[in-house]
């Protein structure tokens, strides 16, 4: 997958990586792909229910041992 943007929010708990993501995807264009980063266990159900309420898509969402890390297409 291709990835236009990245941004570590690493050490940020709710609702920080959600407003950075925000931000990062106000900057992108149409079809471009953001990858973020994030430490908050919240964040997964965050992701999820930001990409529903804003009608971006959430095309990639993992867990590894320290982070997990999503791909949100901007609409």
């Amino acid at each position: 997958m291709h990835i236009d943007k990245e941004i570590d929010t690493s050490g940020l708990n709710c609702p920080l990586p959600i407003l950075k993501a925000k931000k990062a995807l106000n900057e992108m264009t149409s079809g471009q792909v953001l990858k973020v980063i994030a430490t908050d266990p919240g964040a997964w159900r965050d992701f999820e229910a930001f990409a529903r309420q804003t009608g971006n898509d959430l095309v990639m969402q993992e867990k590894n041992e320290t982070s997990f890390v999503f791909a949100l297409k901007r609409r």
